[in-house]
């Protein structure tokens, strides 16, 4: 070991922990500057609003009178006195317990799959399953198919086989409306993570499969668990990120598919609870409550997969 390097250690350890992180910050500045755009950006338009959500949930606040705070008194009524908003929180939790792990685990299996697949034929099996999820129209198709006239594909299929006598009204039926969301978030759900998945199989080291062989790795699945997914972490993680948003925010694809509200509130979400809130009544410090609610089960359940994604591959 080099004098120079003896002295920096001698040095690491006479500092104090603040001391040696402003050291590496001057050591690293160049990084520190190239990366601080961003940093700003997110501090700006992430950070900043969250907190203000959070402030704002403890007010009464109308967007025309100085806030008046009322602490926990909004929290308070969300869990004690709103029915609609636990009705919301249990049809949202339904939906992305169902969906998030479902379209996370299709997206990595369907991604697999393309993998193997020559590289023309993978460019072309890789738009026809990307192609739902950029789909402007995806909404409309799945209207018309489950239309509630004889004159949809699904009940006109079903009257000619002699299955049903009348149309069913597919999403004014509490029966159907829930399954059929699902259904069709699910065929949705093949988007950037989708993509994501297929650029780390592609960035994975050949050579590793030929070590884990010498190793005792003996099938694809095995090659899977200690190999392709530890190799894959930072995709498997930005996956999960976008699988957890699309699964709280499947207020929209409701809303197109079955309008708003839903036969008895069936698929009322946390979102349409603070869709209504925020634009429709003004309230705008309970609409903060009921965002920062929804914040809250989202960073946990990233947290969740977090650890879930760390334990891969031991």
């Amino acid at each position: 070991m080099s004098k120079n390097t003896l002295k920096q250690v001698k040095t690491r350890k006479e500092m104090t922990k603040a001391e040696w992180t402003w050291f590496l910050m001057r050591r690293n500045k160049t990084g520190y500057f190239m990366v601080a755009p961003f940093f700003i950006l997110f501090f700006l338009f992430t950070i900043i609003p969250v907190v203000l959500s959070l402030v704002l949930s403890l007010t009464n606040f109308n967007m025309l009178e100085f806030p008046d705070f009322v602490f926990m008194d909004n929290y308070v009524t969300l869990f004690l006195d709103d029915e609609y908003f636990i009705t919301g929180l249990k049809n949202t939790l339904i939906f992305a317990i169902i969906v998030g792990p479902v379209s996370y685990i299709q997206s990595f299996i369907v991604a697999w799959f393309i993998n193997e697949l020559a590289p023309k034929i993978r460019a072309i099996v890789t738009f026809i399953f990307y192609a739902p999820s950029i789909a402007g129209g995806a909404s409309m198709i799945w209207t018309v198919m489950f239309s509630n006239d004889s004159y949809g594909w699904a009940n006109g299929t079903l009257m000619k086989l002699g299955i049903i006598d009348s149309p069913i009204l597919w999403f004014k039926d509490e029966r159907f409306i829930m399954p059929l969301c699902i259904f069709v978030a699910l065929w949705m759900s093949l988007g950037t993570a989708f993509l994501s998945f297929i650029a780390g199989l592609q960035g994975i080291n050949k050579s590793l499969f030929e070590a884990g062989a010498i190793d005792g790795v003996r099938n694809r699945w095995q090659e899977l668990w200690y190999i392709t997914l530890p190799s894959m972490k930072p995709q498997l993680m930005f996956g999960a990120i976008l699988s957890i948003t699309g699964a709280f925010g499947f207020g929209g694809t409701v809303m197109s598919l079955a309008g708003h509200p839903t036969t008895n509130y069936v698929a009322y979400t946390l979102t349409h609870h603070l869709s209504e809130y925020q634009g429709t009544r003004w309230e705008v410090g309970y609409a903060s409550a009921i965002s920062f609610i929804l914040f809250l089960l989202m960073v946990g359940c990233n947290i969740l997969f977090s650890k879930l994604i760390e334990k891969v591959g031991q």
